[in-house]
């Protein structure tokens, strides 16, 4: 059996204010293009296929004619929700799709996510385990938590709980789809941790034949060779400067026999990093013929005055600029004052307010927001 693993796809995303819809059309038609030279048994999606939980109709437009495409080319396309999505609006109809080959994962609940598929070598079990918190568990679970004892009171607990609950039969072959951090990924900006509470251990899910992982969006295994974040599809930030981006090929024969390699993606613009001197920078022999016409960049000046109307100045030789910086004397002196004087402004529950929506894509509700205040309550009253 022949799989294509992806994930984040991000639709709808904007960069610095800039759309990345046509970067995306581009490279999820390079994707399709793919997929008719592979041939693939099955296609999977994990999670983050937007990048809010209220995509924009022009997002759900490109979701909709790509899924149409896909299943034009592929019996089986398997679709999870991530962090970033609303598991609720992602599963609507998912039970009248899944009997035409199109599974969304539903919102998370005790019943096991499961399709089985077959090949020469008989069955394939796919699991979809759509983005869960310790509180989504605890939430499905709540009775028989009380009954045992059992705490949920970790992303490691939670994942286990929930794999534990699908009963999978390890002497068969097992897929898991699914959109966690797994410990010690290596992250991009933005995808940041507080002291790593969210992480995973690879060992729970160890004993699937392959794990398709989203959340991470550099391309990468996890401790073991069929653990694996395909990445995102597209760049999204500049810490993505130096990566490559593709997808992953599964090559799924008998129990205990697979392949994997991956396919390269090229993009319709690329992402460079550049410094110097605004003057360096306008120096026709620094850009002439490097095609920074059509590529995302990020300017660092290291002028020790201002450029006035800059952002203006250099978009006449580089028309994608995205950010522009400084870095000097007077820079280097203030970055670190002004990060202590912004932590220090705020409360504890505004920094975990503000950190949960940047991991999450949308904020708090009231029954989050009560726990949290509580558990800072509780906290301060210890160090106290």
């Amino acid at each position: 059996m022949k799989i294509l693993h992806t994930s984040d796809l991000h639709l709808g995303k904007r960069v610095n204010e800039e759309s990345m819809l046509d970067d995306q059309k581009y490279i999820l038609s390079q994707i399709e293009a793919i997929v008719r030279e592979e041939k693939p048994d099955v296609i999977l999606i994990a999670g983050d296929v937007y990048q809010t939980s209220t995509p924009a109709a022009e997002a759900v437009t490109l979701l909709n004619e790509f899924v149409n495409n896909l299943h034009t080319l592929c019996k089986h396309v398997f679709l999870i929700s991530g962090n970033h999505d609303s598991a609720e609006r992602l599963s609507f109809g998912a039970e009248i799709m899944s009997q035409n080959g199109v599974h969304f994962s539903k919102m998370f609940n005790r019943e096991p996510q499961k399709v089985s598929v077959s090949d020469q070598f008989g069955a394939v079990n796919i699991y979809m385990l759509p983005f869960i918190t310790p509180i989504d568990v605890r939430a499905v679970f709540k009775d028989d938590l009380e009954q045992t004892g059992e705490q949920i009171d970790s992303y490691d607990a939670a994942v286990k709980k929930a794999i534990d609950a699908m009963h999978p039969d390890y002497t068969q072959r097992n897929i898991l789809v699914a959109h966690q951090y797994i410990k010690n990924g290596e992250r991009c900006d933005g995808e940041d941790s507080i002291g790593g509470v969210d992480e995973v251990d690879a060992a729970i899910v160890k004993d699937f034949d392959y794990v398709a992982l989203g959340h991470l969006h550099r391309s990468q295994y996890m401790q073991y060779p069929h653990i694996r974040y395909s990445g995102s599809p597209l760049k999204y930030s500049f810490s993505e400067v130096n990566n490559k981006k593709g997808l992953t090929i599964i090559e799924l024969n008998e129990k205990g026999n697979i392949v994997i390699r991956e396919r390269e993606l090229i993009p319709l613009h690329d992402w460079k990093d550049l410094r110097g001197t605004y003057d360096e920078l306008m120096s026709e022999s620094f850009y002439k013929g490097k095609g920074y016409e059509s590529t995302y960049v990020r300017i660092t000046l290291t002028d020790e005055d201002d450029i006035v109307e800059a952002v203006k100045k250099l978009r006449g030789v580089y028309p994608l600029l995205l950010d522009l910086q400084y870095d000097n004397t007077r820079t280097q002196h203030n970055a670190g004052a002004v990060f202590a004087e912004n932590i220090k402004e705020k409360t504890d529950m505004e920094l975990v307010s503000e950190f949960f929506e940047k991991q999450n894509g949308q904020p708090m509700n009231s029954e989050q927001t009560e726990l949290v205040d509580k558990l800072i309550n509780e906290i301060n009253k210890s160090i106290l």
